[in-house]
């Protein structure tokens, strides 16, 4: 890697670390008492499991604005625009 080239993450780590964080949200919401909240909502297709919903919406927003500027790869600032979107879901 260059010294100018940003750092880059592998897509599977990065839905990992999502996975983790929302397993993590849904245990707590299901102590706390509150009802699961992806019921039915996401705009994702009817064959992504409930589990994988939150972390594949994550990607895509991540990818589309890789996408915009060119990019290939998910790098950490497209990441860093989506999470006021990801924040504001829950």
């Amino acid at each position: 890697m260059d010294d100018n080239e940003a750092p880059t993450f592998e897509p599977d780590l990065i839905r990992a670390i999502f996975k983790h964080i929302w397993i993590k949200k849904a245990q707590e919401r299901e102590r706390n008492g509150f009802p699961n909240t992806e019921a039915g909502d996401s705009e994702v297709g009817a064959g992504t499991s409930k589990k994988n919903r939150p972390t594949s919406e994550a990607i895509q927003r991540a990818g589309t604005i890789a996408e915009a500027e060119g990019s290939t790869m998910i790098e950490p600032t497209h990441l860093e625009r989506i999470l006021p979107q990801l924040l504001l879901d829950f």
